[in-house]
């Protein structure tokens, strides 16, 4: 794809990570001013929600990024939109979390602590975000040329440990018989299932290339 192709579908794409944040804060300001059920009756409720299901559809859209350019040759471009994309979902996990530091816990140290010695949903979104933090901090180019491509892509594998703790974290959070995490759960299911395949297929290529210089 060309330069002038990507820029615009990159604009798009911030576009798009960032209008459910003006989404949000515009019903903040209606339920503060003029509309105070603009958020539902539970405001908390709802912004730890939002934000959270977009931590995951981000992640899983990153992670499926991978298998899809190669498994897809033609999409090869889309490479250039993982590290974007993984930073949007750690800004949604990051508002995730601080929904719950300041409207749940009150900044109260002790309150938190005993959530997460009690609420297991809370130790596991904890430990996802936990998951995420080195690699937004190890996002940049100097990074890679500091750790090398092996160990980058090593410690980048974090992500999905870090969407399958995530996805844990929605079904330990919601009430029993609740169906709503199931749909993220296909398809980060579907995302991790894909791996082995493009795999196999790596391999088939490399032996393809060795019969061919063998010849």
């Amino acid at each position: 794809m060309r330069q002038r192709g990507i820029v615009g579908l990159k604009v798009f794409a911030h576009a798009a990570c960032l209008a459910p944040v003006a989404w949000l804060l515009w019903r903040l300001y209606l339920s503060a001013t003029t509309d105070p059920i603009a958020l539902g009756p539970d405001p908390t409720h709802t912004v730890t929600f939002f934000t959270g299901r977009g931590t995951l559809r981000l992640l899983v859209i990153t992670l499926a990024i991978t298998p899809v350019r190669k498994l897809i040759p033609k999409l090869g471009w889309l490479a250039r939109f993982r590290r974007m994309l993984g930073l949007y979902a750690f800004f949604y996990a990051c508002l995730h979390l601080m929904t719950y530091v300041w409207l749940y816990a009150g900044f109260s140290w002790a309150a938190m602590v005993d959530d997460i010695s009690q609420r297991r949903f809370i130790t596991a979104g904890l430990a996802a975000w936990l998951m995420l933090l080195p690699l937004a901090l190890t996002s940049t180019s100097w990074s890679i040329r500091k750790m090398g491509g092996k160990n980058w892509n090593r410690l980048h594998k974090l992500a999905y440990a870090a969407a399958i703790a995530g996805v844990i974290h929605y079904w330990w959070g919601v009430k029993t018989g609740v169906r709503t995490p199931l749909t993220i759960t296909i398809v980060l299911g579907i995302v991790l299932a894909a791996r082995p395949l493009v795999a196999m297929k790596k391999r088939r290529s490399a032996i393809g290339v060795q019969r061919t210089v063998k010849t």
